[in-house]
């Protein structure tokens, strides 16, 4: 091959990654609940509507219930937007997150979107943690306040995982990044996770330290989910053997910080 060629082929290659760099989270494409997601448990508290676009999940005095990802996935970008429930939500806990508990007891990853209601006229809270080979030492619990009402209209919630980074964003705003770094060892995220959605009851916890709980005279609690995108790197359950040879790269997606975005500690 002649150098010139050679040349234009590098050319062709680089216009490529600066296009790839150019991506926002938006064009990722948007799937059908039955495509990537199954039911995990409630059978008869979730309901999928509008040919697999909208899925309904709730809360009562017998069970809450959620869904989870057909396939495991070793980073990427996930994403879904939701409706949360509205009026009285106390103790009410709504989550979107990524998880291998099921394979690994004692030295599981997470990365978590948690909803948290409030008595009525108190806003909901979201909370994220990352766990890491087990470790609760680093990437604990941070919660923030809201610049809108979630249970006014859907919002959408994602989450970018790197083998050197992770991001959380709301409506396409970057709220809290966490990096890998050397002093965390293998305490950062670095197994294929299951992606869930779920709803549940979370009195002894979740407002203002279980002072507040859920109260079964305003149930059934609805959440509904939309917008669908699962884009990453998917794994052979058994062998455990990525099916795609680069994971979904950080450049792609937005990473400056909205340094306006309320936060606080817990």
């Amino acid at each position: 091959m002649g150098c010139s060629h050679l040349g234009f082929l590098l050319l062709i290659y680089y216009f490529l990654l600066v296009v790839l760099a150019s991506e926002s989270p938006k064009s990722f494409p948007i799937m059908a609940f039955d495509v990537g997601y199954t039911q995990l448990f409630g059978s008869d508290n979730m309901a999928v509507h509008r040919e697999g676009k909208l899925v309904h999940l709730s809360l009562d005095e017998r069970t809450g219930s959620g869904f989870v990802s057909q396939d495991l996935y070793l980073h990427g970008f996930f994403s879904v937007s939701i409706k949360l429930p509205a009026d009285y939500t106390a103790g009410v806990v709504v989550a979107f997150y990524m998880s291998n508990g099921d394979m690994f007891e004692k030295n599981h990853d997470e990365i978590d979107f948690e909803f948290l209601g409030n008595i009525r006229g108190k806003n909901w809270r979201i909370q994220t943690n990352v766990y890491g080979n087990g470790s609760t030492s680093i990437g604990r619990e941070e919660r923030y306040s809201l610049w809108f009402d979630p249970s006014d209209n859907f919002h959408q919630y994602s989450i970018l995982w790197t083998d050197s980074q992770i991001i959380f964003y709301v409506d396409n705003v970057p709220i809290r990044e966490f990096k890998r770094t050397e002093s965390m060892g293998g305490d950062f995220p670095s197994k294929p996770m299951t992606l869930y959605a779920t709803i549940w009851d979370g009195s002894d916890w979740a407002t203002n330290g279980g002072k507040y709980r859920v109260n079964y005279k305003y149930a059934p609690y609805m959440a509904e989910f939309s917008d669908f995108v699962l884009h990453g790197c998917a794994v052979d359950p058994i062998e455990h053997l990525a099916k795609c040879d680069n994971p979904q790269s950080s450049e792609a997606i937005p990473t400056e910080f909205d340094t306006k975005f309320p936060r606080s500690s817990v």
